[in-house]
């Protein structure tokens, strides 16, 4: 072997080497299932106000992460703003976008006509930092208590993979609802 394909097959290695690394990386990172989902404080969008994931404490939350340069999250706004239309006295959708401009991301909601509620990560210390995101777009399904139920890294395909994704918060809350009913005709 002469002295450039010795050089190739190192290169190779190396570039081997460093992906399994991140990938073993990224595995030991993410939030584990049970957990709770940290928080924090966030400026809304638009912006004038502060928000957290903590102030819907209570509710089911599919917590979106996104950003208006993300392809992907283009191609799954639809697809959201449709199951949150649909289903927005059983779950709270609340957005989180993430290393963005804010002139850019009120862009992307007035394009897509995003009406739920927004928090902006401008610097992605929450999302990178706290979440353990490791791209966009990232969604978490929480619990009333605030625990993480299912992840989801990368973007939805359709409605039907966001109902799939949310089915623990609407099966409860589907629960809930009968039950709430056959306690309010026993009580007459």
């Amino acid at each position: 072997m002469n002295w450039r394909t010795s050089i190739v097959v190192l290169g190779v290695v190396a570039l081997l080497a460093f992906l399994v690394w991140g990938l073993v990386k990224k595995g030991e990172s993410s939030l584990s299932l049970g957990e709770p989902v940290p928080v924090a404080t966030l400026q809304t969008l638009p912006e004038g106000g502060e928000g957290s994931l903590e102030d819907y404490r209570g509710q089911w939350v599919l917590l979106n992460v996104w950003a208006s340069w993300c392809g992907p999250c283009k191609a799954e706004s639809p697809a959201l703003d449709r199951f949150e239309k649909n289903n927005r006295d059983r779950i709270t959708v609340l957005g989180v976008d993430t290393k963005d401009l804010s002139e850019d991301a009120m862009k992307f909601l007035r394009e897509f006509k995003i009406e739920y509620p927004q928090l902006r990560d401008a610097s992605g210390d929450y999302t990178d930092g706290k979440l353990k995101t490791t791209g966009v777009p990232e969604s978490f399904l929480v619990d009333p208590e605030g625990n993480l139920v299912a992840h989801y890294p990368g973007p939805f395909a359709d409605e039907a993979a966001i109902e799939a994704f949310a089915a623990p918060a609407l099966k409860d809350q589907a629960g809930t609802t009968g039950d709430q009913q056959s306690q309010g005709g026993g009580s007459k």
